[in-house]
């Protein structure tokens, strides 16, 4: 199948049919050589192109995401193969042989000899005749000896049929910068870095939550299995669901009614691990695009329904913010397809500014603050070729300054959840340490508080680390703590 686009490359005005290919090239060109975020670049090109058929959608996803996620690995194969290096080649060589590399690799149904005429032809349309000879030679090469750079051997330490390890280190083997293997080693130990690193690489299904106001879970799973859906519950949380072919959520009838909200379990923890009361008054600085809100929303009508209100008439009220007009136009979406415009409101803020009318008003406040996302790899792949040591400097420091304002919106008495979508010690518990130490605050017990699976010693002390590889979740952090009584 094809479309038809105007393409800058090619001169203005002129039109040219455009392959899934094609179009997967170009993403991975915003991304890889123009610093564009994958998820948000693949998002937009797909709502574009969204009359793709489904399994040309499928294709340019698993071809951009998995180019991404292994391709470190991929560069050293190639830089095996070629004279000339990965980064010496011009850049939309470079993106064609990864991309081309990865299908060869990791997408057995599609041909060998498929992939690389058709990498060729790419090359050609998109002016590098002159190279055609250099990707076809590179490819075929590659194709022909592909079993003993096999993606299981990566995985499972398959060898080859001499003896000999496939992959010089684990970087190549787990496709993952040397200085993160080495920060979770240390921060984790050997066997959780490990294991973290396996997970990064295994596809996991959708993950959604139910909306109990709208629907109860049988009619919101049998909704979903008439659109053709694989629907499987989530043994670690009882009003989550696993999802697995379909297009995009947008797309699926339930979502549109409010019924499911995209959110992993790891995020999920943050309404339950609060203790939220019914009546209480909910602040979530950072909130887009509305998933913890919504959340809370949920547990504080539940509270009211099952008679749990004590001396609260009213569920109580959510405000969420975040720093402009884009972020608090999603998160109103959201409110709105779920039917929580009641109990949430929406306000744009910046959570670096002192509110003093919201100072000491809140029973709750959720500060899931901007983080350097390393606990989400296994979904935007893209994050472990951009993120460095000094970003994580930087980001703990911002942390602690916004810590430093929000926690003045806290009541004596009442709860601060700082969490992070992160596997970073000096953001995480490191953070956690410095705010008790400088604030009127102490930590929690939240022993139990997220379900009789997802257990650790540290809950005593208010805290949990979330590890990829250790549950089916995103690597995630969060710690409860209370404000002192006056």
């Amino acid at each position: 199948m094809t479309t038809e686009r105007t393409d800058g490359q090619r001169g203005a005005g002129a039109k040219a049919s455009v392959t899934p290919r094609e179009l997967a090239l170009d993403i991975l060109i915003e991304v890889l050589e123009r610093g564009a975020l994958s998820h948000v670049v693949l998002r937009q090109a797909l709502s574009k192109y969204q009359y793709l058929d489904k399994q040309d959608r499928a294709f340019i996803t698993r071809v951009v995401e998995g180019t991404l996620e292994y391709q470190i690995q991929i560069d050293y194969i190639i830089d095996r193969y070629s004279r000339t290096k990965v980064q010496k080649m011009k850049p939309l060589i470079r993106t064609l042989l990864r991309m081309s590399v990865y299908q060869i690799l990791y997408m057995d149904r599609i041909p060998d000899s498929a992939v690389c005429n058709e990498a060729v032809k790419l090359a050609a349309k998109r002016r590098f005749e002159g190279l055609k000879g250099f990707v076809n030679g590179i490819l075929r090469s590659i194709a022909r000896e592909k079993d003993a750079q096999s993606a299981a051997g990566a995985v499972s330490g398959t060898v080859k049929e001499d003896g000999a390890d496939p992959w010089p280190d684990d970087s190549v083997r787990y496709s993952m910068p040397r200085w993160l293997i080495e920060l979770w080693t240390e921060a984790y130990g050997e066997d959780a870095a490990r294991g973290m690193l396996e997970a990064f690489l295994m596809e996991r299904p959708f993950s959604v939550r139910c909306n109990p106001d709208r629907a109860s879970e049988e009619e919101i799973m049998e909704s979903l299995r008439l659109q053709g859906v694989t629907v499987m519950k989530n043994a670690y949380a009882e009003d989550m669901l696993y999802l697995e072919d379909f297009d995009y959520p947008e797309r699926l009838t339930a979502f549109q009614a409010g019924l499911i909200t995209a959110q992993d379990l790891s995020s999920a923890c943050v309404a339950k691990a609060a203790g939220l009361k019914a009546g209480d008054t909910v602040l979530d600085v950072c909130g887009a695009p509305g998933g913890k809100a919504l959340h809370a929303a949920s547990i504080l009508r539940r509270l009211c329904r099952d008679g749990q209100a004590g001396d609260a008439s009213e569920p109580g009220h959510i405000y969420v913010r975040d720093i402009s007009e884009r972020k608090a136009g999603m998160i109103c979406g959201n409110v709105s397809r779920c039917g929580y415009e009641d109990l949430i409101t929406v306000q744009i803020r910046d959570a670096l500014v002192l509110d003093e009318d919201m100072t000491e008003r809140a029973d709750v406040v959720f500060a899931d603050l901007p983080c350097s996302g390393l606990g989400v790899i296994g979904r935007k792949p893209d994050i472990k070729g951009r993120v460095r040591p000094e970003d994580i400097d930087a980001l703990a420091a911002l942390q602690r300054r916004i810590l430093s304002v929000v926690w003045q919106y806290v009541k004596p008495g009442g709860i601060l959840v700082y969490s992070t979508c992160t596997v970073s010690p000096c953001e995480n518990t490191g953070n956690r340490d410095w705010f008790l130490a400088n604030h009127p605050f102490e930590p929690v017990d939240i022993t139990g508080r997220l379900g009789r699976r997802i257990v650790a010693d540290t809950m005593t002390e208010g805290y949990i680390q979330l590890l990829p590889g250790q549950y089916p979740c995103d690597g995630f952090f969060l710690a409860v703590m209370r404000r002192h009584a006056a």
